[in-house]
């Protein structure tokens, strides 16, 4: 008789307040919305400098892209070193 257990994957566990997965929630949520953040804002700074290079006339766009993506990735540094100092 070959009996076997299913292994059940609970995935953070139990989020209950005072347990770690609970203490882990919020930065695992903050990074993944940071890095939702990070790749949109690149996504749409290639594609305006690709329309730059095509001749497009829509530069403003592609400037205010790149400079949101570098604010996003320094503010997103210096957010990590603040956590891990702590």
């Amino acid at each position: 008789m070959d009996e076997r257990k299913a292994s059940v994957d609970d995935g953070l566990g139990e989020l209950e307040p005072g347990t770690r997965q609970r203490a882990q929630l919020r930065s695992r949520v903050a990074d993944i919305a940071w890095t939702a953040l990070c790749v949109v804002l690149a996504l749409w700074a290639m594609w305006s400098a690709v329309g730059v290079a095509r001749g497009s006339t829509a530069w403003a766009y592609s400037v205010v892209a790149w400079l949101l993506l570098a604010t996003a990735l320094t503010l997103r540094t210096l957010a990590v070193r603040r956590r891990t100092s702590l």
